[in-house]
């Protein structure tokens, strides 16, 4: 046994040493299955960060040889944020059918509602953070569109915004769609099509009724 003061044995960390080291290097991270309770960052640090992304661009690569390449490089940085956005809306998709798998599988334990009450927290994460991707994603369509002069379009797919889905622009869209439907139902009377052929020229009325005659002998309805 040694007497040297200077001399220190080497310690076993504890689990509760080792939380702390992690924490200290890396910060709080939220396990996969676990909620994040971290907040979304603020709309007007958002739009000052993108803004700073396309303005650093376009100063640094205008009057340069590199300029001919500029607006691809800001259609990359717009598809950025619109790919993210896609990305957590087939994650929403996937917790959507979890969360039905879930509903089905309930017996009244509290195993399966605490793992349904899971689900439906990620599921709002998920809501919030595509939301949050695709207000970058307009932000930087409208930077996009100031610096070219032309409007961003993705390579395929849509543009859309699910914040500005509210519930008026849904009814408002049912009510349109419904008011279409109606004034093409006019000219279209119910009851099967039957479509005839025989040429420009042909005008056997008394054909074409026999036919029908038989069709409708054979389809009453």
């Amino acid at each position: 046994m040694t007497t040297d003061d200077d001399f220190e044995p080497h310690h076993t960390s504890s689990p509760t040493d080792h939380v702390l080291a992690e924490l200290q290097l890396y910060g709080f991270r939220p396990f996969q299955d676990e909620p994040d309770p971290r907040p979304l960052p603020e709309g007007n640090l958002v739009a000052g960060a993108i803004a700073d992304i396309f303005d650093a661009l376009v100063a640094t690569l205008s009057d340069t040889r590199l300029e001919p390449d500029l607006e691809d490089l800001l259609w990359s940085t717009t598809n950025v944020f619109h790919r993210a956005a896609d990305r957590i809306a087939r994650e929403l998709d996937d917790n959507e059918q979890a969360q039905r798998r879930s509903q089905r599988e309930q017996d009244g334990t509290e195993v399966k509602s605490v793992e349904l009450e899971r689900l439906i927290a990620e599921g709002q994460t998920l809501i919030e953070r595509r939301d949050a991707f695709e207000l970058m994603r307009d932000q930087a369509c409208e930077h996009f569109e100031r610096h070219t002069g032309s409007a961003w379009r993705p390579r395929n797919g849509s543009l859309v915004n699910h914040r500005a889905m509210t519930a008026a622009m849904i009814d408002s869209r049912d009510f349109l769609a419904a008011k279409k439907r109606a004034e093409a139902e006019v000219m279209l009377p119910p009851g099967p099509k039957i479509a005839l052929s025989g040429g420009l020229d042909f005008n056997d009325h008394r054909l074409i009724w026999a036919k029908l005659d038989q069709v409708h002998t054979k389809h009453p309805d």
